[in-house]
């Protein structure tokens, strides 16, 4: 059998760099390589892309230890013929072909991963790749966006208000009066389109608003102002459906927190005794039906391909979403496999389906 050739991009210039590198030592550790020969290309904090180490000890996340990468004087780039040939050139300007790549498995998250800018550059080479096109990455990147396009489909949005930068610089009493609409504290602050909970404050006080936005200004130049929920964090993973099918939605998983007043960026990836996370979540079978039919329709909203992962709260008046991530942490331990997993979908098998899902696009 072929082996087919597959690009795993990670690293990227968002603030979530780190992560995507140890998402991508997920995928280099279980991938089939009987079936699959895998071509890392690991992208610099400032946008170059280079050839990868094939070593998944070398990118895998460690307490404390936020491996990144490093430029090493080589470069990557798909010809431009539609040939979908991959070159690597070195310092001297030599080029080496890496051979047609069939599938590119992107792992980026956040900014010009996650957003339709990379989805763009890889369908001007006209290569397969894995995940969500240009229109759901820049919804689903986009909480503004997403939230709209939640509502019209008559799925429960988390109630929210958007500050743009300019406009707080201009008029920060009418913003002030529109978060007030919401009701009440606590708030929180959040870029409109950043991820992993960067830039997210928590406010429980109007005397730290200020300084939360100038927080998430820091991210991007647009935030949503969202009422806090009193409910329970609970997620559903999401698998594009075979031709016509439906999209396939997983058990649900709930996150517990302690000691930490949400779930920060340390609680996803440092401090790992703060949180728990409970598969399958103790929710009765209507609920999860609810559930999965809520966000098998949002990602349909959003015009998902490949994969998803549906946030919810649950509270005493059903279901609210609050976003849909659209290449959600890969790790082994992330979320998204483990909830496949217990539905009966092993770490290398739902590998393998994301890219058998991508070939068929």
């Amino acid at each position: 059998m072929t082996k087919l050739n597959i690009a795993l991009l990670f690293g990227g210039p968002s603030s979530e760099h780190e992560i995507s590198c140890a998402t991508a030592a997920g995928v280099m550790g279980a991938i089939d390589r009987q079936k699959y020969n895998l071509i890392p290309v690991a992208i610099t904090k400032s946008g170059d892309w280079q050839i990868g180490e094939d070593d998944a000890a070398k990118w895998a996340l460690r307490k404390g230890n936020l491996v990144s990468v490093e430029p090493n004087g080589s470069k990557v780039s798909f010809a431009t013929d539609g040939s979908r040939e991959l070159f690597a050139i070195d310092h001297q300007g030599a080029r080496t072909s890496l051979g047609v790549i069939d599938v590119v498995f992107p792992v980026l998250h956040g900014p010009y991963g996650e957003d339709g800018t990379l989805q763009r550059e890889l369908e001007a080479v006209g290569v397969a790749y894995v995940g969500n096109g240009v229109l759901a990455s820049e919804r689903g990147m986009d909480k503004e966006l997403s939230k709209d396009a939640f509502v019209a489909a008559g799925v429960p949005a988390t109630p929210h208000v958007v500050i743009r930068l300019q406009d707080w610089m201009n008029d920060p009493e009418s913003a002030l009066e529109k978060v007030q609409l919401l009701g009440g504290l606590p708030l929180f602050v959040k870029p409109a389109r950043a991820g992993s909970s960067k830039g997210v404050s928590k406010v429980r006080s109007m005397n730290d608003f200020a300084a939360a936005v100038e927080t998430a200004f820091k991210e991007d130049d647009k935030l949503v102002v969202e009422r806090g929920i009193e409910g329970r964090e609970v997620e559903v993973a999401v698998l594009q459906g075979r031709g016509s099918d439906a999209p396939r939605v997983s058990v649900a998983g709930e996150i517990i927190v302690t000691g930490r007043d949400f779930y920060d960026f340390d609680a996803k990836y440092q401090d790992e005794d703060s949180v728990q996370l409970v598969i399958p979540a103790d929710i009765t079978a209507a609920e999860l039906q609810e559930m999965q039919s809520l966000a098998a329709r949002a990602f349909d909203a959003l015009g998902c391909e490949g994969l998803a992962r549906a946030d919810f709260f649950l509270t005493k008046n059903g279901f609210l979403i609050n976003e849909i991530n659209t290449m959600p942490g890969f790790t082994p331990l992330s979320m998204f496999p483990s909830l496949w997993q217990a539905s009966g979908i092993s770490y290398p098998d739902l590998i393998d389906e994301l890219i058998q899902l991508a070939l068929l696009k």
